[in-house]
């Protein structure tokens, strides 16, 4: 069995396995009872097997990644979450309930059968030891001949045997990388700075960094998703021209894809690749410097995070070094949820302008801003509207918008509506943003906003990039000029041939444009 959907096909079902001859072999030369242990061991370790191409096939059409047998079990929580929030707590409860069905049954059933043919085999034993070694003697041929059936398949497979030494591999690497990158993470450009020597370039600026959910380079260039979405991103352009605002765009590499948005965003932040759950958890117990906890040693910010999507205790408060968190339940929000997103972003950077932007710092402070805008999160459906933004209200305003919009359900089973839709969906979001910088921004203004990863390989294809747009905004012509030697392109749309950089490189970057000194830190 293949561990991907875009390899299932009757062709990987006709091959000979070398694991089924070796494995019958084995049961011919024993006692019945060990042959009957042995067997069902043999079932159980197949129906393992079969559950880990399940979840392959998950991650790699969610995640762009096959499953990590370390790391990734926590995140199917998440995932009973998104299913929650997508389908309804019933057809979750449904769907889960029937899963763990479906696995029992799995391990059971193939348990029952490996052990009834183990009985088949000692029964018709001379039949079965003829048997055993033509289908022997075939394999070698077929595999010394290299023999393919139908879509140049190997009709001799050893597949089992490669799946269990992938994984086994895979496991180990996980264990080293640990603690490799525990070493990596200690040693810190900027870990040593003085307080006086951080961002001084910046010093009196009003700092908000954004990210924007699945917003990727597909977006922009995939043939059904980039008309709309390259068409708002020039208007906006010139909408924010006509307000006095500049813009540089470029290209980031993502150190995730398809989710996981927090690895993006403390890739971003911290300067260090972190692609897996693990290297989170590492970096957010560490003291590494990240750009929004720079703001606020040098004493001369106030840092603020607005966080819509988080709905549960944040410790990554303390690592970003944010003074002040909103929450999703903290924002006065009394509209319906727009599936996963629990608010629509326009309605969330108003509540960032009333509680937050709109007031002036204690102390003569300047601020920096943190914020995470999510109505482009998957499924995208129902995709919020914009709405006039005096009445926006408590956000009773979009009832009648969710319940106009499309189902969840709908859309998540097609895959041409889905890449309709997420356009629209990076649309709204973009168009949100840039009104409310429009709106609100002033002379001391620097927008940095980016995406935090590409959508699912269904909305962004298979073989896409991991790459992510990013800009920065700003009245001040020194701003953009201190990134002038980037070549990043001007406006909101980077050109195809903007440069492209990894996600991790971004902070020192940035810090070293803004007149940040370099004082290293080792351990």
């Amino acid at each position: 069995m293949p561990n991907t959907l875009v390899g299932l096909g009757p062709a990987k079902f006709l091959r000979i396995p070398s694991e089924g001859i070796v494995a019958a072999a084995v049961a011919l030369a024993l006692p019945r009872r060990p042959r009957i242990v042995l067997a069902a061991v043999f079932g159980i370790v197949l129906g393992a097997l079969t559950l880990i191409n399940f979840l392959d096939m998950g991650f790699t059409e969610y995640l762009g990644r096959s499953f990590n047998a370390i790391l990734d079990w926590s995140l199917l929580g998440d995932a009973e979450s998104y299913l929650e929030d997508t389908l309804g707590k019933t057809a979750t409860v449904a769907v889960s309930v029937g899963a763990v069905v479906l696995v029992l049954l799995l391990f059971v059933l193939l348990a029952l059968a490996t052990v009834r043919l183990s009985n088949l085999l000692a029964r018709h034993q001379r039949q079965a030891t003829r048997g055993t070694l033509i289908a022997g003697v075939v394999w070698i041929t077929c595999s010394s001949f290299g023999l393919q059936i139908a879509g140049g398949v190997p009709l001799a497979s050893d597949r089992t045997a490669n799946a269990l030494e992938i994984k086994a591999r895979q496991v180990r690497d996980t264990l080293h990388d640990e603690a490799e990158f525990r070493k990596v993470a200690k040693v810190d450009a900027f870990g040593n700075t003085p307080a006086d020597q951080l961002v001084p370039d910046l010093r009196g600026k009003d700092m908000i960094f954004t990210f924007i959910e699945s917003y990727g380079r597909s977006a922009i260039e995939d043939p059904i998703e980039a008309p709309g979405v390259d068409s708002t991103l020039d208007a906006q352009t010139k909408a924010l021209a006509k307000a006095g605002f500049a813009a540089k765009s470029g290209w980031l590499t993502s150190a995730t894809y398809g989710g996981s948005s927090w690895l993006g965003h403390s890739t971003t932040m911290s300067g260090l690749w972190v692609s897996n759950q693990q290297r989170y958890r590492t970096v957010m117990a560490s003291d590494h410097l990240s750009i929004t906890k720079a703001f606020q040693k040098t004493g001369d910010f106030d840092t603020v995070g607005v966080m819509p999507g988080i709905q549960k205790g944040w410790p990554e408060q303390s690592y970003y070094g944010l003074d002040k968190v909103y929450n999703a339940f903290q924002l006065g929000y009394q509209g319906p949820k727009f599936s996963w997103s629990t608010m629509p972003d326009q309605y969330a950077l108003q509540q960032f302008q009333e509680r937050v932007h709109s007031k002036r710092p204690a102390d003569g402070k300047s601020r920096m801003s943190f914020l995470i805008l999510t109505s482009s999160h998957q499924p995208w459906a129902p995709i919020p509207k914009m709405v006039p933004w005096d009445q926006l209200g408590d956000g009773s305003v979009f009832d009648a918008i969710q319940k106009a919009g499309n189902k969840a359900s709908d859309v998540i089973a097609d895959t041409t509506k889905s890449r309709q839709e997420y356009g629209k969906s990076v649309q709204y979001s973009v168009t949100a943003l840039s009104e409310w910088l429009q709106r609100y921004g002033n002379d001391d203004t620097v927008l940095v906003f980016l995406g935090d990863h590409q959508p699912i390989a269904r909305v962004s294809g298979n073989h896409a990039n991991r790459d992510v747009p990013i800009s920065i905004v700003a009245k001040d012509p020194k701003v953009l000029d201190a990134i002038d030697s980037w070549n990043w392109t001007d406006g909101l749309r980077p050109a195809h041939d903007a440069p492209v950089w990894k996600m991790s490189a971004f902070r020192d970057k940035f810090l070293t444009a803004y007149g940040s000194t370099p004082h290293p830190k080792t351990n």
